[in-house]
């Protein structure tokens, strides 16, 4: 059970509750925090004060003031107008975290709501009220506002929600959920809309799907090179520690420990050739240049799975509120992009083995792995689907954070793009996943070729966990489905799994 105000979320809570379905429940001391706060705001609107967004409007109309008697009107009218995003919806963990890492910031106590909002989204969380949320519309500054309104609105009844696999009108899915619609008070639904939670919930997710990704791609690297019968003293531990990179070593020791024990290695021991190609030779390198990446991004995002970002921040103690920036998605936008940069890397370097793999002029393989060369077409199209989302992967890991389009009459006049960002890296795992699952595939069919030999002891517990997924082919075959189907073990916690039994071994 994760119990908001107490727990501090990492990756791991966020993907338990996202896609595990994993219970939250809400600690004693931040419904004490959430009272006080609420009761502030209460205050600033009996005493009629000017706060932003409480008695005043928003963004350009800032200056405009606001009734007590009309303050939750104001509220109910920023969810609707605010709710503009457009395009394909978000995925289901993609909102289902947003749900989570929403109620985490507003448990702080700086936002002014009272515990019944937390609750609501909680409640949807457990009883599968997911809202329709648009991909596009948000500029990551001043929040997501676009997706975070469109959130918002099921908790009023208003806008789409799934009820289990169901999409419905939201007052039907709250209905069949056992669920009311709330009716917020003054300064909630400003809260509820002013946070990074889209921005955050994408490059989380995708930060976690990239460390099963690494785990899977090392061990391809080890496959490959048993396979392509290429050395692995540039794995060695003393020759890392010249240049000890935290992530280098790590690669470096599941090379040594998914190659211990191979044949294929003695096989070729005096075979004269002075280097491999650095597809090979500087995979250690390479890739732990991810992993030290990877793990940079994680520390970035468990700050801001675990921050405020609303505005204004209420301070019960001094009784103040105070308008901050703590909305911009910057630090977010930031670190996705240096994701996206790690993992399109880890599949760039993937893509050059599947072609030395399919190259008999480097292999020593049958051409394009193909049992009868010519009649069959093998693993051909294996390089140029892999060569295609490669490509793909160099257009969308472009920094979003560079771009920056004035929003709100000039008062907004820096904004992240870290939604884009956010999206941007979802797709380049997921196509870097099918290019190591591509990878997996040649390699498998490559050892085959070496049989009798053996690989690695944990090569061979690879090979096998792979075929159990996708097995060995007879002839030529539609390579479509196998590829999606490792690239699914490829995302899943088995290489993590594999990985752990490897280096035990």
């Amino acid at each position: 059970m994760i119990r908001l105000g107490e727990t501090r979320l990492g990756l791991d809570e966020v993907v338990a509750v996202a896609r595990d379905g994993a219970g939250v429940e809400i600690a004693k001391s931040a419904y004490e925090r959430m009272r006080q706060s609420r009761a502030a705001v209460d205050r600033f609107v009996s005493e009629n004060r000017v706060v932003y967004g409480v008695t005043t409007g928003f963004g350009e109309l800032k200056d405009k003031r606001i009734s007590a008697d009309d303050t939750r009107q104001l509220q109910v009218n920023l969810l609707r107008s605010h709710s503009a995003g457009v395009g394909p919806s978000a995925p289901r963990d993609v909102v289902r975290a947003m749900l989570l890492l929403r109620a985490a910031s507003l448990t702080a106590g700086r936002s002014g709501v009272r515990p019944e909002v937390v609750d609501m989204l909680l409640a949807m969380l457990e009883r599968g009220v997911t809202p329709i949320v648009p991909l596009q519309g948000s500029v990551g500054a001043s929040g997501d506002l676009a997706p975070l309104a469109h959130l918002a609105c099921v908790l009023i009844g208003e806008g789409e929600a799934f009820l289990g696999d169901q999409r419905m009108p939201a007052g039907l899915a709250l209905r069949g959920a056992h669920l009311q619609p709330l009716t917020l008070e003054a300064k909630e639904g400003l809260a509820l809309i002013n946070g990074t939670q889209f921005s955050t919930a994408l490059a989380a997710l995708a930060c976690a799907d990239a460390e099963r990704l690494w785990e899977a791609a090392v061990a391809a690297a080890a496959l490959s090179t048993d396979v392509l019968l290429g050395s692995f003293q540039p794995a060695r531990e003393d020759v890392m520690q010249l240049r000890p990179y935290a992530g280098a070593l790590e690669a470096a020791k599941r090379l040594r420990a998914f190659s211990r024990g191979s044949a294929l290695v003695e096989s070729h021991k005096d075979c004269g050739r002075v280097q491999d190609a650095y597809s090979l030779r500087c995979a250690p390198v390479v890739l732990g240049a991810s992993w030290d990446a990877i793990l940079h991004v994680e520390g970035q995002l468990e700050i801001e799975l675990n921050a405020v970002n609303d505005n204004p921040l209420i301070f019960p103690d001094s009784d103040e509120a105070v308008s901050a920036g703590l909305f911009h998605a910057q630090p977010v936008a930031l670190a996705a992009d240096y994701l996206k940069i790690a993992v399109a890397e880890i599949a760039s370097i993937s893509e050059r083995r599947i072609d030395r793999l399919v190259d008999s002029r480097v292999s020593e393989l049958p051409a394009v792995l193909a049992t009868q060369p010519g009649l069959e077409s093998g693993y051909m199209i294996a390089q140029y689907t892999a060569a295609s989302l490669v490509s793909e992967n160099k257009t969308l890991a472009h920094p979003a954070s560079v771009d920056s389009i004035p929003t709100g009459a000039g008062i907004e006049d820096h904004v992240s793009m870290a939604p884009i960002a956010g999206r941007h890296v979802r797709q380049i795992v997921e196509n870097s996943a099918r290019v190591v699952a591509m990878e997996l595939l040649c390699a498998c069919r490559g050892l085959e070729f070496r049989r009798p030999l053996q690989a690695g002891h944990g090569n061979e517990m690879l090979y096998g966990a792979i075929r159990r997924v996708a097995p060995a082919p007879d002839g030529d075959r539609p390579l479509s489905g196998p590829c999606e189907s490792v690239a699914k073990w490829v995302l899943s916690r088995a290489p993590l799994t594999l990985a752990e039994e490897v280096l035990d071994a």
